[in-house]
């Protein structure tokens, strides 16, 4: 029987990559977002592996920086790297008190997926064959455009556009009836979803959605502020729109009160932001025997991108994976995180299937990283 296989170090690195996106930048916490950061963990065994994750951040990429420098990095450094489950367990039940969701789980997501990379690369398998998948062909891919402001010349044009580049599902993060029927006039053939970011109270939710039941929507996600009111979104219901969410719900147990209320009809887990891929495993089961369908949240560009790559082969009987609709001027992960003619390639090499490129992460680091090593 093989020795545990000790965790030796975490590094923390954030990789700042500037894009386009077919219109004016959007501003989020009174700045222009320009720059697409990514939050990489490194994991190190003392058999010389390397793991590879990332954590959710956004515009708080620093606080989950800070939450796995300071708190989660040290709590699992000189730990067991394959026992994924047990450190799953006994890290969020050390921090439950910090929060259920939020920096410190968004943090030990980025650990998590690491795990996984590693213990890929151990045993010699992809991560879509330890999930229990089949060789998997090219996954369909939806083009998720960012918002242009109730801007409905912008809204048509990069529907087309993402159309033209073979995208067969698009999703409008806008606000209005009137984009939705810009988005399908520019492609008619496509489906169209919208996300609003929780927006709306249950009441205006529910006006909108009767203003928009006629209009053909795929899905329409997230109309409920605040998104853990199961029983405003599930009032919905009536007007016929698939409703969609999860990408801001706390685990297992968050999804299991969505599908108890009726709330949803397609749940969207985030394997960055939820506790990793075992997590995800567990939701996607979870929602697979109440009958929900399944498409995670995905707008990454990094190890949590691959890592949904590799989920969606493996558990998903109906493919199709988020993609952001933007230009980077460069990605340490390509080509894996580009879809050609609206589908995108998984990789089957071990673990995630693809290390970084180190030339690209030099150019684009922001800072030096953060490393925790364990005691000697």
């Amino acid at each position: 029987m093989r020795a545990s296989m000790l965790i030796t170090a975490i590094e923390s690195t954030i990789v700042s990559l500037p894009f386009s996106m077919g219109g004016p930048h959007p501003l989020f916490a009174g700045q222009p977002w320009d720059r697409l950061e990514i939050l990489l963990v490194k994991v190190e065994t003392e058999d010389g592996l390397v793991g590879w994750g990332e954590a959710f951040g956004h515009a708080a990429i620093a606080s989950t920086k800070a939450a796995l420098d300071s708190v989660v990095a040290p709590l699992i450094v000189g730990r067991d790297a394959d026992d994924i489950n047990a450190l799953t367990r006994q890290v969020l039940h050390g921090v439950h008190l910090l929060g259920r969701n939020g920096p410190f789980v968004y943090a030990f997501s980025g650990v998590e997926i690491a795990l996984w990379d590693l213990l890929g690369k151990r045993t010699g398998q992809p991560l879509w064959r330890l999930l229990g998948g089949g060789r998997p062909g090219r996954l369909d891919a939806y083009a998720s455009l960012l918002s242009y402001g109730g801007d409905v010349e912008l809204v048509a044009r990069n529907t087309a556009a993402a159309r033209a580049q073979g995208f067969r599902h698009i999703k409008l993060h806008e606000l209005t009836r009137e984009a939705v029927l810009a988005a399908k006039a520019a492609a008619p053939d496509v489906a169209v979803m919208m996300d609003v970011n929780c927006a709306w109270t249950p009441p205006v939710a529910r006006d909108m959605a009767a203003a928009l039941a006629g209009d053909g929507l795929f899905w329409l996600e997230e109309p409920v502020w605040p998104p853990e009111d199961a029983t405003g979104l599930a009032s919905l219901r009536r007007h016929g729109i698939p409703l969609s969410a999860g990408e801001n719900t706390a685990g297992l147990f968050g999804f299991r009160a969505l599908i108890e209320a009726g709330a949803i009809d397609i749940a969207q887990p985030s394997v960055t932001k939820i506790g990793g891929i075992g997590e995800m495993a567990r939701v996607i089961a979870l929602a697979q025997a109440h009958g929900i369908e399944v498409t995670p949240h995905s707008p990454y560009f990094g190890p949590g991108f691959m890592a949904t790559l590799h989920i969606v082969a493996a558990l998903i009987e109906r493919p199709l994976v988020e993609v952001l609709w933007l230009d980077m001027e460069a990605n340490p992960f390509d080509p894996w995180v580009r879809a050609q003619d609206g589908k995108l390639a998984v990789p089957s090499g071990p673990g995630l299937g693809c290390d970084p490129d180190p030339a690209i992460l030099a150019r684009y680091t922001k800072a030096p990283p953060i490393r925790i090593e364990a005691r000697r």
